[in-house]
């Protein structure tokens, strides 16, 4: 009788040790809330530091972050494979009847601005361009540093690759001046570059080098053209306080896209995203901060 009793309380207690044992795994694994960010390279160091800062502060939240480029977040979306894709362009009429035919709805916030800032070496004599000169460099019809008032050197073109959103903004805003029916193109010597610090190091070894990249990603020993919308125009360099002006011509909008309404977890992230401390990262960065979120 006593061997009974205590085989049942040794079952009863194996049982319990048992099931105390699959509730912790439980908490540890089925209740960390895990929120999978994606997309553009532009905005990968910010969204790096928005997430470090955010899973300091709030237990079991877990925010994983990786590049590729716009084109790589928004083709996630469209496939409901990820919870944000970052781009540093808007997603296209095409790529939003894509994501519909999949059952997907993508809603866009716009998180931050963001100034391009077109730069070439310190020794470079040239320290502003009209955009109608960039679009004729890029585009092949100036080859030349000493057509813009440089040196008798030959100009050599870098670019960001075609699955990056700066190439596509670059390529409709600057190089074909956002006129819809331009059909400009880069150059055919133009250099692809997969990153923009791939931009910022060949500018940095080459004196004949002109690049294009995001202001928060461009060091203080490579110089920043000022740019002027057209000829006769004021040259503005880019900063803060031109984006907001709008006198700087060279500016647009990031975003964050989600497959419909944002709910739960990655909408609080999303509200914080908003916040004053996460909009001062945004500034720190050397980015430009936007107001408040407000849902529809």
């Amino acid at each position: 009788m006593k061997k009974q009793l205590f085989l049942i309380l040794f079952l009863l207690f194996s049982l319990g040790a048992c099931a105390e044992m699959e509730a912790r795994a439980a908490a540890d694994s089925g209740d960390a809330i895990y929120i999978e960010n994606k997309g553009s390279d532009t905005m990968v160091n910010l969204a790096l530091a928005w997430a470090e800062r955010y899973q300091d502060t709030r237990d079991g939240v877990q925010i994983s972050v990786t590049g590729g480029g716009s084109g790589t977040g928004i083709a996630a979306l469209l496939n409901d494979t990820v919870d944000l894709a970052n781009a540093s362009r808007q997603i296209k009429d095409e790529e939003v009847e894509t994501a519909r035919g999949n059952g997907v709805e993508p809603v866009e916030f716009v998180v931050a601005r963001d100034a391009i800032a077109v730069i070439v070496h310190p020794e470079n004599p040239v320290n502003a361009l009209t955009l109608e000169q960039i679009s004729d460099i890029y585009s092949g019809l100036i080859n030349n540093w000493s057509e813009v008032g440089g040196e008798d050197r030959p100009i050599v073109r870098l670019s960001r690759e075609t699955n990056s959103g700066t190439h596509v903004y670059f390529l409709e805003v600057v190089l074909r001046l956002g006129e819809k029916d331009n059909k400009a193109f880069f150059a055919q010597n133009t250099l692809l570059l997969p990153s923009s610090e791939g931009i910022i190091h060949e500018v940095r070894q080459n004196p004949n080098a002109i690049g294009y990249d995001g202001l928060g990603y461009v060091p203080h020993d490579l110089k920043v053209l000022a740019i002027a919308q057209k000829t006769g125009a004021a040259y503005v360099r880019p900063s803060i306080e031109t984006v907001n002006s709008g006198t700087y011509p060279i500016a647009r909008d990031l975003y964050i896209y989600t497959a419909g309404q944002p709910e739960g977890a990655t909408r609080e992230y999303l509200d914080w995203i908003f916040s004053e401390e996460a909009q001062t990262i945004v500034s720190d960065l050397g980015f430009v901060p936007v107001g408040a979120l407000h849902y529809p």
